[in-house]
């Protein structure tokens, strides 16, 4: 007999799943009995948090979900700072839980891992939470979480099996994937009103976010054609090429690229919600636009949000943008406008750097141009914020982190292990501080269980440093902020992984190109004492 928990497996497969990160527990047996000989990967995290943050990176260097089963009550309360990381950056996760038998539901009878509503606990960080009530509704429902992910703006999915339900039959159920629909286009109609006002416009500007991950070289040709200078999000670096003409470095939150937006004339947004963490660092307050705004995003609700769009385009941002291209003629830059301006923020916005995000910066350029097309996954930590206005990653995906958006510790470590399980090929880095790397540290044991190869730059101000200098800015003392951190080297040994400490930035240029494409996980410490100027 074909159970439920059997034909979801199958059902995973059939939409190109293959690797499920999870901790067993005695509420998910069935779900690894049907695991067994499935052929599906198992990755076994070290806490629920982690396998979301492992779903998370896979799923940011994949392009597919990341795929957890998830033991009923704690297993989902630990999840829920994962999910919420996605859901901030639109990062599509299937969170499969159990949930208690369905006569035993809502009753407070003390069954283990009861809880009143676990779905309700969950909906605020996902797309729809479902609670399966009979095999019948299980092609559905997974139908609908994959199109969630595919056809809207992805964010995680929540579907939760009761444990009678999960043992149920399934004979005679069609287990055959449904056909997803097609992502949705903006209105012709609409296009060719932005198309006029952007062939019109003298100044105009582009704003790309994570939704225009996918656009490739179809925005590099658009911006060339308007001689537009580019921003591009934390989601969205790596779209423009580093050496770009036309790409701005994170100017926006500054007043010199407050300035820049205000002589625009036309602003064209695509796939951004124009949101805090990317575009207001350092409290200026929200953007505005003096100019007018067209925005392209799949997410009707982002189009119609806080900032009044002239134009709203509604649909799939490649579709978008290679429709606008041949419609917008091209043209020279105007009024020293294109790569003039550019150069002129740009050089505004480095020489404004301090001693300190200057070695920071230094840092992240080494790592970049030292390592063969690394993959940088950042927690939150100050170099990682210095990464925020001066990056330029190599290649879309090649860079991301948890310091905007939702803004948790301890995600680069799991989320690094979820990125290299999906790329193995390529070189991945997890940039983490002291404070963050205690959060998560346990997963060191993770990534050597799983056979991954990863460098670990952590670097070391035994203290929640960004917190210190927010307290010490606001004149609050600092307290709580000073951390004891463990013996990094001891750590490392007790895990049974290479250890190395780095005093400077040649160092670490010398020691890099020996870890290149390595089999084994490597902590780099960086004492920041020893970095940082005086």
């Amino acid at each position: 007999m074909t159970r439920c928990a059997q034909a979801l497996v199958q059902l995973l497969q059939a939409y190109d799943v293959d690797t499920v990160f999870g901790i067993p527990g005695v509420h998910t047996v069935e779900l690894y009995r049907a695991l067994v000989d499935s052929g599906l990967r198992h990755i076994s995290p070290r806490h629920e948090q982690g396998a979301g943050f492992m779903a998370d990176g896979y799923a940011r260097a994949s392009g597919k979900p990341g795929v957890c089963f998830i033991i009923t009550g704690p297993g989902m309360t630990n999840i829920l700072t994962a999910m919420g990381q996605a859901y901030a950056d639109s990062i599509p996760m299937l969170v499969i839980s159990t949930s208690l038998r369905r006569e035993h539901q809502h009753l407070g009878h003390g069954h283990l891992h009861e809880m009143p509503d676990q779905r309700a606990l969950v909906q605020g960080v996902c797309a729809f939470s479902h609670s399966l009530q009979c095999p019948t509704q299980l092609p559905e429902v997974l139908a609908r979480a994959f199109a969630v992910f595919t056809c809207s703006r992805p964010r995680p999915v929540h579907i939760e099996i009761p444990l009678d339900v999960l043992m149920m039959s399934v004979a005679g159920l069609d287990l055959r994937p449904r056909h997803l629909p097609r992502v949705p286009q903006p209105s012709a109609q609409d296009l060719a009103e932005a198309a006029k006002l952007l062939a019109r416009s003298q100044k105009p500007l582009i704003l790309a976010g994570g939704g225009a991950r996918h656009v490739g070289s179809v925005l590099d040709e658009l911006a060339r054609q308007l001689c537009a200078p580019v921003a591009l999000s934390t989601n969205a670096r790596g779209l423009l090429p580093p050496e770009h003409p036309l790409l701005l470095d994170g100017v926006l939150s500054a007043p010199h690229g407050r300035e820049l937006l205000d002589e625009a004339d036309v602003v064209l947004a695509v796939g951004t919600e124009l949101g805090e963490t990317d575009y207001d660092f350092f409290g200026l307050g929200p953007l505005s636009f003096k100019g007018a705004l067209i925005r392209l995003d799949i997410d009707p609700q982002q189009v119609l949000g806080l900032h009044r769009a002239e134009v709203s385009l509604v649909g799939d941002a490649t579709a978008g943008l290679q429709v606008l291209l041949p419609l917008i003629p091209a043209r020279t830059p105007l009024n020293g406008w294109g790569a003039g301006a550019v150069q002129r923020v740009n050089s505004c916005e480095r020489q404004s750097w301090t001693p300190r995000q200057l070695v920071m910066q230094g840092l992240l350029d080494c790592l970049r141009d030292t390592l063969p097309s690394p993959v940088l996954v950042g927690d939150s930590t100050q170099p990682v914020y210095q990464g925020a206005v001066g990056y330029r990653a190599l290649q879309i995906n090649g860079w991301f982190n948890a310091a905007t958006g939702f803004g948790t510790l301890g995600y680069a470590l799991p989320a690094a292990i979820g990125a290299k399980l999906a790329t193995p090929q390529q070189q991945v880095v997890a940039i983490i501080g002291d404070g963050g790397l205690q959060f998560s540290s346990a997963e060191l044991l993770a990534a050597r269980e799983a056979g991954v190869g990863l460098l670990i730059v952590l670097w070391n101000n035994q203290c929640y440093g960004e917190i210190r200098d927010y307290m010490q800015a606001q004149e609050v003392q600092p307290l709580g902020v000073d951390i004891l951190p463990p013996d990094f080297a001891a750590l490392a040994g007790a895990y049974g992984i290479h250890y190395h400490c780095l005093k400077s930035l040649p160092q670490l240029r010398q020691l890099l190109p020996q870890l290149a494409g390595t089999d084994d996980v490597h902590l780099l410490e960086l004492p920041a004492q020893d970095w940082l100027p005086d």
